[in-house]
């Protein structure tokens, strides 16, 4: 099933699935089925567990053989407007060891054992269209094609055996990035922070699992969980700026919940990133572009820039950035060091 958000007429943030490009309503459908009455929103189905994604399951058959109206001018939304929390890992080793080399520093031992995480801001989660950054952010704004799950019921000290099946679907995640911001905070040791708060975009509908079975293959030597074949580009104003795949991923999303769990509970409606693809950023094919030719030309989103990722089995993930019209700025406010 492909599950997503929408607005409807009235500007009520709903629970839709799609079916063939159209958007029906999940409350409103089971209502008129006489089937469980399924809830107006993402957050509040996702704890319902699998009774309610059972009835969804079996609307969804009724809708693709019956004749049932579909929603008219839905406004897409992030799939999970409103997540419990949002991480992001650091999940493929190619990204890593290519942002390391262009830093002229080694390759981290550590990477290869165990997968790590940040927390991102979960309020500032954003959906398919235009988004809007401040001044600051265009220091170097950059985009991050990546890979995310949704977590679909709640679980402690999981480990990674049985971790897939805590995963409620998958989607595009853009982990947008204000480097300027970005870098100037991390030489202080901590963070990131304000260089990724502001804009983390996810979407255009979460996929369940099922849909990927025919995607899947096997995880890398040596790693636990599920992994799946799934070619991810991104382009920039219609040009291809990156090309990669899911199934390059060294971590698996399984082994990625299990240090996530571990010692803490995970929730339905937490968000999970896979980190980087690589050559999935600017701030990488920036450098590897330098380091082989000093006169290489460095690229950088700017305002009114059309950001389109797409992955194989998840749809394609549109934005337009905008930038908010103001001379408020952090990068401005510093003191002057004495």
């Amino acid at each position: 099933m492909k599950l997503v958000s929408f607005l409807n007429g009235n500007q009520e943030e709903r629970l839709g699935l799609l079916v063939n490009e159209v958007v029906y309503d999940l409350h409103d459908a089971s209502v008129s089925m006489k089937k469980n009455v399924l809830p107006t929103d993402m957050l509040t189905f996702l704890r319902g567990g699998e009774v309610l994604m059972q009835t969804a399951r079996e609307i969804a058959e009724t809708i693709s053989s019956n004749n049932v109206k579909g929603v008219d001018d839905a406004k897409l939304l992030a799939p999970v407007p409103h997540p419990t929390s949002c991480r992001d890992g650091y999940a493929f080793r190619q990204h890593v060891a290519a942002a390391r080399r262009n830093r002229k520093v080694e390759m981290i031992a550590e990477f290869d054992e165990y997968p790590i995480f940040y927390f991102t801001n979960h309020n500032a989660i954003q959906g398919p269209g235009e988004i809007e950054c401040m001044p600051d952010h265009f220091k170097q704004l950059d985009f991050e094609l990546e890979g995310a799950i949704v977590i679909g019921k709640k679980g402690r000290n999981v480990k990674a055996a049985d971790a897939d099946g805590y995963i409620a679907g998958f989607m595009i995640m853009n982990d947008m990035s204000a480097r300027v911001l970005q870098m100037e905070e991390m030489k202080l040791n901590l963070g990131p922070a304000k260089g990724k708060d502001f804009c983390t975009v996810i979407g255009p509908w979460l996929v369940t699992p099922d849909e990927l079975e025919p995607y899947k293959i096997p995880a890398k030597e040596g790693h636990v969980g599920n992994n799946y074949n799934l070619k991810m580009t991104c382009h920039v104003n219609g040009v291809k700026v990156s090309e990669g795949n899911l199934g390059d991923m060294d971590w698996t999303f399984a082994e990625i919940i299990e240090r996530c769990a571990y010692g803490v509970d995970i929730l339905p409606g937490d968000v999970i990133g896979s980190g980087t693809v690589g050559t999935g950023c600017f701030l990488e094919l920036n450098g590897t572009g330098l380091l082989n030719d000093p006169n290489y030309q460095t690229q950088w989103l700017q305002a009114g820039d059309v950001v389109e990722m797409e992955i194989d089995g998840l749809g394609k993930l549109w934005n337009k950035i905008n930038k908010v019209n103001t001379d408020f700025s952090l990068l401005a406010m510093k003191k002057a060091h004495k």
